[in-house]
């Protein structure tokens, strides 16, 4: 059995470290990208190194993938591994925003079992576990029960034309704060429409399920972990009347750019 108030501490312990390097409390953090448009910073490296330290001694039988480590295919053999995105939303962190958070996520045959999110900037700690529901600062979460499509609202900078009859409301960078939106019935409707990685969503997901919300990824098929490849194409978080209108609004462009991007 897993000693959850330490898994708690540990991930604010992450979010600490993070957060002492981010310009937005006035610090300098060096930055570089990994590759053209994909931003990594000091703080993804100090959080990945301590977390991979401190959740391996936690539960040393449990495999490893993260953002920020080469991945090992010895994880596949393992019925439990760690899902870890250390700093999730980079470029808001870079630019001194708030829109960041540690996601971390621990997954058993398949399936997120516990996940917590640390945004410190935005004085927040996000945790569920499978079956026993989802919090915020210790406050129970209930997912947004909207059941017409139009209107919903989506967290995003701008909307497609034929995407109009919905309504923007504000937009953290980080994927997993915006799935986690949903959870606390502050949007409607989150989807994506690119191959993402597992440890952008592991946590948010479970986060957002727990609370009610429904999930899957943009065909609306269920959300695997620990997977070969460990991509999914897409993710939809929704309030559950509305899931089934978002996968059909978006069948079209979701066969279109997932056969063109693979």
């Amino acid at each position: 059995m897993i000693d959850s108030q330490r898994l708690e501490s540990i991930v604010r312990e992450a979010g600490r470290i993070a957060h002492d390097l981010w310009p937005g409390a006035g610090h300098t953090v060096a930055s570089w990208e990994k590759e053209p448009g994909a931003p990594v910073c000091e703080a993804d490296i100090a959080v990945d190194t301590f977390l991979k330290r401190e959740l391996g001694a936690l539960l040393p039988s449990a495999g490893w993938l993260s953002e920020e480590t080469v991945d090992d295919p010895a994880r596949l053999a393992n019925s439990l591994i760690w899902l870890v995105d250390p700093v999730d939303g980079t470029r808001d962190f870079i630019r001194g925003r708030e829109g960041w958070c540690v996601s971390v996520a621990l997954v058993s045959a398949g399936r997120p079992l516990i996940g917590i999110l640390a945004a410190p900037a935005r004085g927040e700690s996000w945790s569920a576990v499978a079956g026993a529901g989802a919090m915020r600062n210790g406050v129970a979460l209930r997912a947004s029960r909207r059941t017409e499509f139009a209107g919903a609202r989506v967290p995003a900078d701008s909307l497609a034309r034929e995407d109009r009859d919905l309504a923007l409301v504000d937009k953290p960078n980080s994927i997993a704060l915006r799935i986690a939106m949903v959870a606390a019935d502050e949007a409607d409707l989150v989807a994506t429409l690119r191959w993402g990685f597992e440890w952008d969503i592991g946590a948010a997901a479970l986060i957002a399920r727990e609370a009610g919300a429904a999930t899957s990824d943009a065909f609306g098929r269920k959300l695997d972990y620990n997977k070969r490849d460990p991509r999914a194409f897409g993710v939809i978080a929704s309030a559950p009347g509305i899931h089934g209108a978002a996968v059909e609004r978006l069948a079209g462009r979701s066969a279109t750019i997932g056969r063109r991007d693979r």
